[in-house]
């Protein structure tokens, strides 16, 4: 081969790769969005490429995004990826449960180590390894670990504004879930790129991405990349590309629904067979949830960490600017970004590079080209104070304050406005309601199951199951059988298990409505209260149907199938309770319960007590205070005629739980016995 015709060969692939990296910038002059009114990647036949086929094409944008807060979202636990400080820190105390934390790196891997003194002794320690971070480290880093598949948090996150360790949020005051957290889709769908999840569990997933990606602002790329690879490009200065959302270009509800699908935190209630995949850039929000806020009266500077969007809308900066460019667009005068001279997320927020990369000065530029601070025409402070914060807007007119949801955070204040010299902390706050953020007026189907969650997730009173029934419509046939589901819930939340029962006899074929898999496993949910509903009534034999369909729809689940197990064995299916235990376990390695079933079984069927015990203590080396397995490890230590080391046991349930009535009477008994 000549040497001419050999650099040709060689320069082949570079040329090609150039001509991908610049088909954005030469249009062309046939533009085919004339022939589209609508995002392909809306289609259900659009899917998802992945952040490395679009930085074949976008290399430059890709080389800034990956260093942004979304693009170092999560990722594998490793010393380049944790922003924490591992020496010379203090413990991580847990005064409500007796538990001491502590980091530290075994050489490339993460550890947590969780134990308890008594006095200077460790009488119990667990060590786990942390597969995750997650957060860019601006403000925290949190942290899971995984078995199996299955996805938790671990009970310590590192507050890096304050450099300081301490339990993560939603863990303290007494709701320590140490080790057992469940990190489902809501989760990983915001903090993170679209996982593959595992249908039939809660927690599992076959595949997890390394921060969130470009398809989740820009919509899934497959007709994108095909049309561009075919040489089908646009002017996109003149035209809009609807073959990949530019969230510049939507319509401002859309743009805003782009963001707030992960920066409206809330209480997101998923619509009717939907799930938490289905949103996509270029759709309503609300075609897919409704997020809820709870309204109160008083202290209404108050806000939580992922509320930007939302304090940002109530906002007069916003809806001043946003009535002007309203006001000037017409079917005739319609921009290509209509809303570029509004104030929105983007005015100062270029997605693709990092805040810690963007020039304060660019934020300051948000303001003055409306209100010339620099001639000081509207702003009133004192000019030695502007001089001090360098003429610096947000410093005053978005206070960095904490958020109530998340502690030793600092994040800037989006609502806009003129600062509060005084806040009265110690103001009562009224409850008066609930709010959709996104969504003017929502399902009363939806509000009803936001009071619902009000109650079981976020601990607020037992009244929010009563409001939630005043949404649910249950006079026709039709309505009672829509209605099922939620109305279980609420009776079973309210332990009123007669009406549970009462209301599913009343709606024909209730056990074929709720036969359906779902990503959120709410039928199964459904299954396992009317189980537990008649259990408590007494009546096993309806309860053993109910708890089966629980299991088969989601077997993956290790509390449905436990308590399946334990209905069987109760029954005198030994033989099956022993394989699903078995299973369990080989499953769900870290669940202490199954390990305590199992070896109860094994003892009382077997007289196995040395395998007895092995599962006790497997069981108590994952939950040290897990009441049935002390019950468990007491009574088979009775049988040994231990008394002394039963009583011990005994005595570990009643310091934790001073009312367990059979810990009490096991303790009276065997003081007769000394």
């Amino acid at each position: 081969m000549k040497q001419s015709n050999l650099i040709r060969l060689l320069l082949l692939p570079a040329i090609v790769l150039i001509a991908c990296l610049n088909w954005y910038c030469k249009p062309s002059s046939a533009p085919v969005s004339a022939e589209r009114t609508t995002y392909a990647g809306l289609s259900d036949s659009a899917e998802y490429v992945g952040m490395q086929t679009c930085s074949g094409c976008h290399a430059n944008v890709h080389s800034t995004f990956i260093h942004t807060g979304m693009g170092l979202s999560f990722d594998h636990a490793s010393q380049k990826k944790s922003s924490a400080n591992f020496s010379n820190h203090p413990l991580v105390y847990d005064k409500f449960k007796d538990f001491y934390y502590t980091p530290y790196w075994d050489h490339d891997s993460l550890r947590f180590k969780e134990f308890r003194l008594d006095g200077r002794d460790t009488i119990y320690q667990r060590v786990q390894t942390v597969k995750y971070i997650v957060g860019s480290g601006q403000h925290t880093n949190s942290h899971m670990w995984e078995s199996n598949g299955y996805l938790f948090q671990a009970p310590m996150t590192f507050y890096t504004q304050k450099g300081k360790w301490d339990l993560p949020p939603g863990f303290e005051n007494g709701n320590n879930s140490r080790f057992n957290r469940i990190i489902g889709l809501e989760c990983m769908s915001c903090h993170n790129g679209y996982p593959t999840f595992t249908e039939g569990s809660e927690n599992k997933f076959s595949l997890v991405k390394n921060g969130i990606d470009c398809e989740r602002c820009h919509g899934p790329g497959s007709i994108h990349v095909k049309e561009k690879s075919m040489g089908m490009l646009i002017d996109t200065s003149k035209y809009i590309d609807f073959s990949i959302v530019n969230p510049a270009k939507l319509p401002i509800d859309l743009q805003f629904d782009v963001c707030q699908r992960c920066h409206i935190q809330g209480n997101a209630i998923l619509n009717e067979g939907k799930s938490f995949f289905d949103f996509k850039p270029g759709m309503h929000l609300s075609d897919v949830m409704n997020v809820f806020m709870p309204v109160y009266e008083g202290r209404s500077q108050e806000h939580i960490m992922a509320s930007h969007a939302e304090r940002l809308k109530l906002s007069k900066c916003y809806v001043e600017t946003m009535k002007k460019v309203n006001a000037s667009i017409s079917e005739k005068n319609r921009p290509l970004k209509p809303y570029k001279d509004a104030l929105t997320c983007i005015t100062c927020h270029n997605p693709h590079v990092s805040v810690k990369n963007t020039n304060s000065n660019i934020f300051n530029t948000a303001c003055t080209n409306c209100h010339q601070s620099n001639e000081q025409k509207h702003c009133t402070a004192d000019k030695n104070l502007l001089q001090k914060e360098n003429n610096n807007c947000v410093s005053c007119h978005m206070q960095l304050s904490g958020a109530i949801d998340i502690p030793h955070v600092g994040v800037h204040d989006h609502k806009i406005s003129i600062p509060v010299k005084e806040v009265n902390k110690d103001a009562i706050k009224k409850f008066v309601g609930i709010n959709a953020i996104n969504n003017p007026n929502p399902p009363r189907e939806a509000i009803a199951q936001a009071y619902i969650n009000y109650f079981e997730k976020f601990g607020m009173g037992i009244e929010m199951l009563d409001s939630a029934l005043k949404y649910l419509p249950v006079n026709s046939s039709d309505e009672k059988t829509k209605s099922l589901p939620k109305v279980v819930q609420v009776f079973f939340l309210k332990k009123d298990y007669p009406s549970v029962i009462r209301y599913v006899e009343s709606v024909p074929n209730a056990q074929t409505l709720l036969n359906k898999k779902q990503y959120d496993n709410y039928f199964a949910w459904s299954c396992y209260r009317i189980g537990e509903s008649y259990s408590q009534l007494g009546n096993s034999a309806a309860a053993m149907q109910w708890y089966a369909q629980a299991n088969q729809l989601a077997p993956l689940s290790a509390e449905f199938s436990n308590k399946y197990a334990n209905v069987l064995a109760s029954s005198g299916n030994i033989k099956e309770a022993k394989r699903i235990f078995a299973a369990t376990v080989n499953e769900h390695p870290e669940y202490a319960p199954a390990y305590s079933n199992l070896g109860y079984l094994i003892l009382s069927s077997e007289g196995n007590i040395p395998k007895a015990l092995e599962l006790y203590n497997k069981a108590l080396a994952l939950d040290p205070d897990y009441e049935q397995g002390l019950l468990n490890m007491a009574g088979v230590l009775a049988v040994q005629k231990n008394f002394d080391g039963a009583s011990k046991y005994l005595k570990k349930v009643l310091k934790k739980n001073p009312d367990n009535a059979q810990a009490k009477a096991a303790l009276n008994q065997l003081s007769k016995m000394k």
